[in-house]
Protein backbone atom coordinates (compact mmCIF):
# COMPACT_ATOMS: atom_id res chain seq x y z
CA UNK A 1 0.00 0.00 0.00
CA UNK A 2 1.18 3.49 -0.80
CA UNK A 3 0.41 6.46 1.46
CA UNK A 4 0.44 10.12 0.42
CA UNK A 5 2.87 12.21 2.52
CA UNK A 6 2.66 15.94 3.26
CA UNK A 7 5.16 17.81 5.46
CA UNK A 8 4.45 21.43 6.43
CA UNK A 9 6.52 23.89 8.43
CA UNK A 10 4.50 25.74 11.07
CA UNK A 11 5.27 28.62 13.40
CA UNK A 12 3.26 27.47 16.44
CA UNK A 13 3.35 23.70 16.95
CA UNK A 14 0.84 23.48 19.81
CA UNK A 15 -1.72 25.60 17.99
CA UNK A 16 -1.32 23.54 14.82
CA UNK A 17 -1.51 20.22 16.70
CA UNK A 18 -4.81 21.38 18.20
CA UNK A 19 -6.10 22.51 14.79
CA UNK A 20 -5.13 19.37 12.86
CA UNK A 21 -6.20 17.03 15.69
CA UNK A 22 -9.65 18.61 15.55
CA UNK A 23 -9.72 18.54 11.74
CA UNK A 24 -8.61 14.88 11.53
CA UNK A 25 -10.64 13.81 14.61
CA UNK A 26 -7.59 12.19 16.22
CA UNK A 27 -4.38 13.02 18.05
CA UNK A 28 -1.00 12.69 16.32
CA UNK A 29 0.55 9.22 16.09
CA UNK A 30 3.86 10.87 17.05
CA UNK A 31 4.46 14.19 18.81
CA UNK A 32 7.79 15.75 19.80
CA UNK A 33 8.77 19.24 20.90
CA UNK A 34 9.29 20.33 17.28
CA UNK A 35 7.32 17.79 15.25
CA UNK A 36 4.01 15.94 14.98
CA UNK A 37 2.73 13.30 12.57
CA UNK A 38 -0.71 11.83 11.89
CA UNK A 39 -0.90 8.46 10.12
CA UNK A 40 -4.40 8.74 8.71
CA UNK A 41 -6.25 5.72 7.36
CA UNK A 42 -9.11 7.53 5.65
CA UNK A 43 -7.76 8.99 3.48
CA UNK A 44 -4.40 7.22 3.79
CA UNK A 45 -2.05 10.16 4.46
CA UNK A 46 1.17 10.60 6.43
CA UNK A 47 0.73 14.25 7.46
CA UNK A 48 3.64 15.84 9.35
CA UNK A 49 4.32 19.31 10.72
CA UNK A 50 7.47 20.75 12.25
CA UNK A 51 9.01 23.99 13.43
CA UNK A 52 12.37 23.27 11.75
CA UNK A 53 11.85 25.07 8.45
CA UNK A 54 13.03 28.48 7.32
CA UNK A 55 9.51 29.49 6.27
CA UNK A 56 6.01 28.28 7.05
CA UNK A 57 4.00 26.36 4.48
CA UNK A 58 4.44 23.19 2.48
CA UNK A 59 7.97 21.82 2.77
CA UNK A 60 7.60 18.77 0.54
CA UNK A 61 5.19 16.10 -0.64
CA UNK A 62 5.83 12.41 -0.96
CA UNK A 63 4.77 8.83 -1.33
CA UNK A 64 5.48 6.40 1.52
CA UNK A 65 5.59 2.71 0.62
CA UNK A 66 5.53 -0.41 2.76
CA UNK A 67 8.06 -2.57 0.89
CA UNK A 68 11.47 -2.29 -0.74
CA UNK A 69 9.93 -3.69 -3.94
CA UNK A 70 7.39 -0.84 -4.09
CA UNK A 71 10.19 1.70 -3.60
CA UNK A 72 12.32 0.10 -6.32
CA UNK A 73 9.35 0.07 -8.73
CA UNK A 74 8.71 3.78 -8.12
CA UNK A 75 12.42 4.55 -8.55
CA UNK A 76 12.43 2.61 -11.83
CA UNK A 77 9.41 4.61 -13.07
CA UNK A 78 11.12 7.90 -12.20
CA UNK A 79 14.33 6.83 -13.95
CA UNK A 80 12.43 5.72 -17.07
CA UNK A 81 10.71 9.13 -17.11
CA UNK A 82 14.14 10.83 -17.20
CA UNK A 83 13.74 12.40 -13.75
CA UNK A 84 16.88 13.29 -11.86
CA UNK A 85 17.02 11.48 -8.51
CA UNK A 86 18.78 12.49 -5.34
CA UNK A 87 19.20 9.11 -3.67
CA UNK A 88 19.71 9.39 0.11
CA UNK A 89 19.64 5.60 0.51
CA UNK A 90 19.27 4.61 4.16
CA UNK A 91 19.14 7.77 6.22
CA UNK A 92 17.51 9.23 9.31
CA UNK A 93 15.16 12.20 9.46
CA UNK A 94 11.90 13.17 11.13
CA UNK A 95 12.30 10.69 14.00
CA UNK A 96 12.58 7.77 11.56
CA UNK A 97 15.16 5.70 9.71
CA UNK A 98 14.18 5.40 6.06
CA UNK A 99 15.34 4.37 2.63
CA UNK A 100 14.54 7.33 0.38
CA UNK A 101 15.20 9.35 -2.71
CA UNK A 102 13.98 12.74 -3.93
CA UNK A 103 12.67 14.13 -7.21
CA UNK A 104 11.47 17.66 -7.94
CA UNK A 105 8.46 18.52 -10.06
CA UNK A 106 8.51 21.21 -12.79
CA UNK A 107 7.28 23.83 -10.28
CA UNK A 108 10.21 23.11 -7.93
CA UNK A 109 8.24 21.12 -5.32
CA UNK A 110 10.35 18.37 -3.76
CA UNK A 111 8.82 14.88 -3.69
CA UNK A 112 10.15 12.32 -1.22
CA UNK A 113 9.70 8.66 -2.16
CA UNK A 114 10.46 6.49 0.87
CA UNK A 115 10.08 3.37 2.96
CA UNK A 116 10.17 3.84 6.74
CA UNK A 117 12.44 1.20 8.28
CA UNK A 118 12.34 2.12 11.98
CA UNK A 119 11.44 4.79 14.52
CA UNK A 120 14.29 6.66 16.23
CA UNK A 121 14.24 8.87 19.36
CA UNK A 122 15.81 11.95 17.70
CA UNK A 123 14.96 14.09 14.67
CA UNK A 124 18.04 12.78 12.83
CA UNK A 125 21.25 10.91 13.51
CA UNK A 126 24.77 11.78 12.39
CA UNK A 127 25.93 9.87 9.30
CA UNK A 128 27.97 6.73 9.93
CA UNK A 129 31.77 7.03 9.71
CA UNK A 130 32.83 7.13 6.07
CA UNK A 131 29.31 7.92 4.82
CA UNK A 132 28.59 11.19 3.07
CA UNK A 133 26.27 13.60 4.82
CA UNK A 134 22.90 13.91 3.11
CA UNK A 135 20.20 16.49 3.41
CA UNK A 136 17.60 15.80 6.04
CA UNK A 137 14.13 16.42 4.73
CA UNK A 138 13.63 18.26 1.48
CA UNK A 139 16.77 19.18 -0.48
CA UNK A 140 17.14 22.50 -2.25
CA UNK A 141 15.13 22.48 -5.46
CA UNK A 142 18.23 23.22 -7.52
CA UNK A 143 19.87 19.99 -6.42
CA UNK A 144 17.07 17.79 -7.77
CA UNK A 145 15.77 19.12 -11.04
CA UNK A 146 13.00 17.78 -13.25
CA UNK A 147 14.87 16.93 -16.43
CA UNK A 148 12.12 17.18 -19.04
CA UNK A 149 10.48 20.55 -19.53
CA UNK A 150 6.92 20.93 -20.69
CA UNK A 151 5.64 23.68 -22.98
CA UNK A 152 3.68 26.41 -21.29
CA UNK A 153 -0.06 25.94 -21.60
CA UNK A 154 -2.71 28.60 -21.77
CA UNK A 155 -4.25 29.37 -18.41
CA UNK A 156 -7.51 27.50 -17.91
CA UNK A 157 -10.28 27.95 -15.39
CA UNK A 158 -9.67 26.06 -12.17
CA UNK A 159 -11.95 23.39 -10.75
Amino acid sequence: MKRFHVHMHVDDLARNIAFYSAMFGQQPARAEGDYAKWMLQDPPVNFAISTRGAATGIDHLGIQVETREELEAMKSNATQADMTLLDDGETSCCYARSDKYWITDPQGIAWEQFQTLDSIPVFSEAPKAGASATACCAPAAASVAFVKTRPAQDAKACC
